[in-house]
């Protein structure tokens, strides 16, 4: 899971404040609207000591809209400086609810944001494309009128029949070429996980056969969508959750399968907090991986603390590793899973939260890494001890 969108929380040394709303319309959440479900967490806010500028600032946002259809989610997160990050996610919370702490509720967040997916949805016909970008800012709607308009066929007979036909053929093909171009500009530009595509089938077909790599390989498509009326928008949802809830499931076993391999060949991957912490430092995580406990309650490595400097990558267990390493200024003790988090933001790594049972990890922690060398921490003599208290 992609957790780039934390990044501005980085160099902002808090407190903050941290948002979890149920952004359901209110005929679809059977109870009071948007407004007043925040007002509600307004005041639990307001009573931790919240600033009213803060809280201010936040609800500019929150009232706005987010326009997009059926039960989802917002996370904000806010500090004195102004709101920082504003996501929708997928599934709303089950209960809204704000913190304002030291440091912004990071886990919540991302276990939120674990049921998103950065989607592109395309919507073809024989004369052009709507397209439907959903993601971290809702949804951004734009239009794709095709070059060739000569798609129609004829009821005429003989060779004037023919030729028609040939050209509509003709047009059809280079309108579903001219849109492949511009489903790949906007894949270039707004960089989705997965493109969803849909419409009128022949359109489709030719589309997806005009696409080249590496949007090809993030397409899947999805019967039952269309430009135009007669669609049965209901029974569309249902087959684009059930895409989404494929990718999803799809997204999560690539990491945790490559986590296992590369665990049991003792090469490109790290179990347990002081490991993890040691590959952090050097920049070397491809992925996080973290018991999905710790997003959802109280966990065995909750308690834990780990210190962090001004720079992203600076993480260590105690604080003389630190300053050992001549980081001396605006050292800080964090809750170990928030530290990691956001050593994880700072060099680009992905998040994973694992489902208990699905991979075996110390502490509750592991990684995939980009890079092995001599420096890197092997899991063999751990392996070999007998100590499995750790394990999960």
């Amino acid at each position: 899971m992609k957790i780039d969108w934390l990044k501005p929380l980085l160099g902002h040394p808090g407190p903050f404040a941290t948002l979890c709303l149920d952004a359901t319309p209110s005929e679809l959440a059977a109870d009071r609207d948007v407004g007043g479900r925040w007002n509600a967490v307004r005041k639990e806010l307001a009573q931790q000591k919240a600033p009213v500028a803060v809280l201010d600032a936040i609800e500019e946002v929150v009232l706005r809209p987010t326009r997009v259809p059926g039960p989802h989610g917002r996370v904000v997160i806010a500090d004195e400086t102004g709101v920082l990050v504003d996501r929708v996610v997928n599934n709303p919370p089950s209960a809204s609810s704000g913190s304002w702490e030291a440091v912004p509720a990071l886990l919540q967040a991302a276990l939120a944001a674990d049921e998103s997916v950065e989607l592109l949805k395309v919507l073809v016909d024989r004369a052009g494309a709507d397209f439907l970008r959903a993601g971290p800012d809702a949804k951004v709607h734009s239009t794709f009128q095709a070059p060739h308009d000569e798609i129609e066929k004829t009821s005429s007979s003989g060779i004037k029949r023919a030729r028609i036909e040939s050209r509509a053929e003709d047009s059809w093909e280079r309108n579903a070429q001219a849109v492949a171009a511009e489903i790949e500009r906007h894949v270039a530009e707004t960089d989705p996980e997965l493109v969803l595509l849909t419409g009128d089938k022949r359109a489709v077909s030719l589309t997806r056969a005009a696409l080249t790599a590496p949007t090809a390989d993030m397409l899947v498509e999805v019967p039952g969508g269309g430009r135009g009326p007669g669609v049965n928008e209901t029974a569309f949802a249902e087959r684009v959750s059930d895409a989404l809830d494929s990718y999803r499931e799809r997204r999560r076993e690539r990491v945790l399968a490559e986590l296992r391999q590369e665990l049991g060949r003792e090469s490109n991957a790290v179990t347990s907090v002081d490991d993890v912490v040691a590959v952090l430092a050097r920049g070397q995580v491809k992925e996080l991986v973290l018991a999905e406990e710790y997003g959802t309650s109280p966990g065995r490595m909750n308690g834990r603390k780990l210190w962090i400097g001004p720079e992203p990558m600076h993480i260590a267990g105690d604080r003389s590793d630190l300053e050992a390493m001549g980081v001396t200024e605006r050292l800080e003790e964090l809750p170990a899973t928030v530290a990691l988090v956001r050593a994880a933001v700072g060099q680009d790594a992905g998040l994973t939260f694992a489902p208990e049972g699905s991979v075996e990890l110390m502490d509750g922690v592991g990684a995939t890494l980009r890079w092995r060398d001599d420096g890197t921490p092997t899991e063999v003599l751990a392996s070999m001890s007998g100590d499995d208290r750790r394990l999960h």
